[in-house]
């Protein structure tokens, strides 16, 4: 196995992850957490419904630019509390292996995606 790779897992195991697009109703500034990130309320449309998430996203993305842009995340985590605001959903992004502060989102490259699942 290369080194810093994970173990392999079956495809029962990947397929019961649920990750879908959503598209960033709202973003603001969230100074109260631990490691700067921004609170995020993001649509998956009318299946999944409003969902909020704590993502730590700072190093790259102005809150105001990520309204409207689509993103994906992880539904079927349990919420987390950060800084007491309930984390609904995992926002995904890639980090960097020197700088885990350094994410760059991972996101659909045509628009019009929300609530698709990932296969």
């Amino acid at each position: 196995m290369p080194e810093g790779a994970l173990p392999q897992i079956d495809f029962d195991h990947f397929s019961a992850v649920d990750i879908r697009t959503g598209v960033v109703l709202s973003a603001s500034s969230f100074p109260e957490a631990r490691k700067p990130a921004i609170k995020l309320t993001v649509d998956f449309g009318p299946a999944i419904g409003v969902r909020q998430s704590s993502a730590q996203l700072t190093r790259h993305y102005r809150p105001e630019e990520l309204v409207g842009t689509e993103v994906l995340a992880v539904l079927n985590l349990p919420p987390r509390r950060v800084a007491g605001f309930r984390s609904e959903v995992l926002i995904l992004g890639m980090i960097n292996p020197q700088d885990p502060g350094d994410v760059v989102l991972v996101r659909p490259d045509r628009e019009g995606t929300r609530g698709w699942r990932l296969g």
